[in-house]
């Protein structure tokens, strides 16, 4: 692909794409919140209608819902029918920055606003990306709840029988104050997919995974691993409010792996936290603000 070929096919979709917006409604229901708490090994009755819901779980709901006919051959829908046609084949999710502004509860409507906030081409080490950021607005009537930033990378698609590039990564912290082992099995990683509507065939499809998009293993879903992280991160947090986060996937993790998700002590009304996998490297960081 050539760099003003390229260039030129961002610019056009960034005109086109650039501050379009859509709006998705979800009903928190017991019956939806009882297959949530049971994914994440919770009581499946804990939570009843009525019941508050933890303000960081928001993420869980208003899931797009393409039509079966509009799924790509990776298992998202094709470019341009949810998210804008951006010329690169391979998609994964980077990071996320969080605000949170509100609570809310089982039997209430969640009102998520999509909007395409940036579209941003780079070159990097490993070659053409672009990085693709949605702003997501989440309401209960005119209550505001959450506004989540999260950013998508796109690269070019690896040659057959080659390996997709994999950040060597950096030693997570040894300085741990509280720390959990997590096991990652697939059963896990379905299940989630299932409840956030996610078929990308990476999680699931382990030689697509392996002879198309380059991994050697079934790739964990991103996340999955910010979700369990600020789990628990929360239960170290003494009843504090979480009132903010920002998270960066930096390393691929494999369904199967056992990693462990660790953080500091809380000071001044901040805690970071991290996801360490069975060798020691940094595969996901996050820094949390309390009110």
């Amino acid at each position: 692909m050539s760099g003003e070929d390229f260039a030129t096919r961002v610019a056009r979709v960034r005109e086109e794409w650039l501050g379009r917006s859509w709006v998705i409604k979800d009903d928190v229901t017991p019956a939806v919140m009882r297959r949530i708490a049971a994914m994440l090994d919770m009581d499946p009755n804990a939570f009843p209608r009525g019941a508050e819901v933890p303000a960081h779980w928001f993420s869980l709901f208003c899931a797009e819902s393409a039509r079966q006919g509009d799924i790509g051959a990776d298992g998202h829908p094709e470019p341009g029918v949810v998210l804008p046609p951006i010329p690169l084949p391979r998609r994964m999710g980077a990071g996320r920055r969080v605000q949170l502004q509100g609570g809310f509860r089982v039997g209430e409507v969640l009102t998520k606003r999509a909007e395409v906030a940036v579209i941003e081409p780079k070159q990097a080490r490993t070659g053409t990306i672009c990085v693709l950021t949605m702003r997501h607005t989440f309401t209960v009537g005119d209550r505001p709840v959450a506004v989540d930033e999260f950013d998508a990378l796109y690269r070019e698609a690896v040659a057959p029988g080659t390996s997709s590039p994999v950040n060597a990564g950096q030693p997570a912290p040894t300085d741990a104050a509280w720390s959990q082992v997590q096991h990652l099995p697939s059963t896990l990683v379905f299940r989630y997919s299932a409840i956030t509507w996610n078929a990308h065939r990476i999680h699931y499809d382990a030689d697509y995974a392996r002879e198309v998009e380059g991994y050697p293993a079934l790739v964990q879903n991103g996340g999955l691993t910010m979700q369990l992280l600020l789990d628990a991160a929360m239960a170290q947090a003494g009843g504090r409010r979480l009132s903010a986060f920002t998270a960066r996937l930096t390393r691929p993790i494999s369904v199967g792996d056992t990693v462990t998700l660790a953080g500091g002590a809380v000071a001044n009304d901040a805690m970071s936290a991290w996801v360490a996998d069975q060798g020691g490297a940094l595969c996901a960081q996050m820094e949390l603000q309390f009110a």
